[in-house]
């Protein structure tokens, strides 16, 4: 059985249903024919979530009513932000062999912008919840999470278009010489070696070479490329240089701070607080770390926060209140498991946030689509679609 979110918008009160509701796990919460009469009644049906069997859905005699319900071209944004990883690595993989190298990664650079705009909550809770990332394929999730809060940092420092095309597209290709070294680097449970030291040491000159051999022209994503590891007081690499440029300084501040939430062999992700303490510590309070801070939240969803209620959640949404997130419940008072996901605005006293949650061993099976539902309607231009797994 594959559920679908059923939407408010398609039930009409006191019409006969044409499907059965069903909750997120698929026991029956309504028959087909019964009806919903009341207002009071809808909500309280959609807060114990309601789903429909897709099967049931594409078998309806309303061929307009069925179509509204799954329009073409909708797909999953799940799935879509889940395969992103793997686009890279296809595109990345003998990138000689390409043809148009530069236009496909622009395309994959319009791809992910484009899915951050459908909800940008739902792509910092991918970046922050990681358990369906393979450690073997780190490094490409690892791009594709800093293209991420690059996004959302560019969009919140309201820069052009075609400058935050270049800031995406310098982060998908940041590590393109050494993506295979990562991987095995995650996976390792040593200490470096010297030859991979040296590696990771010009690793930022030798995407520069390789982006120009493939034909990229863009000084800016060049630029950014290379000074990705700089620091402004001459301490970074390559070449220890103390005039970074903005756009490089950006994507440092997001290639770090994702690293630092990223579990590792050799040690576990830092919690989100820990790591943005430590990046403010690190740039000394900069703009561009604070403006991370600011946009990113203190607790950003995907965080597993404890509630003064009792209650354990998932945080799903921001608010204007960067301590006080929207968070969908999944334990109650006493910590049990519920099977109803509910949603508490931590801005009201009784359901504020008291801090991190420390045992996610409940988390290991929790899927996204039980936070933010099951099917969402993307833009049915998909520029990517070519690498897209089916």
């Amino acid at each position: 059985m594959k559920l679908i979110r059923l939407p408010r918008s398609k039930i009409e009160l006191g019409l006969p249903l044409p499907w059965s509701v069903r909750d997120q796990y698929g026991n029956l919460l309504l028959a087909i024919g019964r009806s919903i009469d009341t207002d009071r009644q809808l909500d309280h049906l959609l807060r114990l979530g309601a789903f429909v069997d897709r099967s049931e859905v594409v078998a309806t005699p309303n061929i307009l009513l069925r179509d509204a319900l799954i329009p073409d071209g909708a797909v999953s944004l799940m799935a879509l932000w889940d395969q992103a990883p793997d686009c890279l690595q296809t595109l990345l993989t003998y990138p000689e062999r390409k043809a148009n190298f530069a236009t496909q990664v622009e395309a994959l650079a319009i791809h992910l912008i484009e899915l951050h705009d459908v909800n940008p909550d739902f792509s910092i809770y991918r970046a922050v919840r990681q358990e369906q990332y393979k450690a073997s394929n780190y490094g490409h999730a690892h791009c594709v999470h800093t293209a991420t809060l690059c996004i959302l940092l560019g969009r919140h420092l309201q820069w052009p278009r075609q400058r935050l095309m270049s800031l995406v597209k310098a982060a998908l290709t940041m590590n393109m010489t050494i993506l295979k070294s990562q991987s095995k680097m995650a996976l390792q449970d040593d200490p470096l070696s010297t030859a991979q030291r040296l590696e990771i040491l010009g690793h930022p000159q030798q995407s520069v070479a390789l982006l120009e051999q493939l034909g990229v022209q863009d000084g800016q994503w060049l630029r950014a490329v290379a000074q990705h590891h700089e620091h402004q007081d001459g301490s970074g690499y390559p070449a220890g240089c103390t005039e970074i440029d903005e756009m490089a300084n950006v994507l440092h501040v997001c290639d770090v701070f994702m690293a630092k939430i990223s579990p590792r062999i050799l040690r576990p992700a830092l919690s989100p607080q820990e790591a943005t303490r430590q990046l403010y510590r690190e740039d000394s309070g900069g703009p561009i770390a604070t403006a991370l801070i600011k946009t990113f939240g203190i607790y950003p969803p995907g965080d597993f926060v404890q509630l003064a209620s009792g209650e354990l959640g998932i945080v799903v949404e921001r608010t204007a209140n960067a301590k006080a997130p929207i968070v969908a419940v999944i334990t109650d008072e006493l910590e049990q498991s519920v099977t109803s996901t509910v949603r508490r605005d931590t801005r009201q006293a009784g359901h504020a946030v008291v801090g991190v949650a420390s045992d996610k061993a409940m988390l290991a099976r929790l899927l996204p689509e039980r936070l933010y539902g099951f099917s969402i309607a993307l833009p049915s231009r998909l520029p990517f679609a070519g690498f897209l797994v089916d």
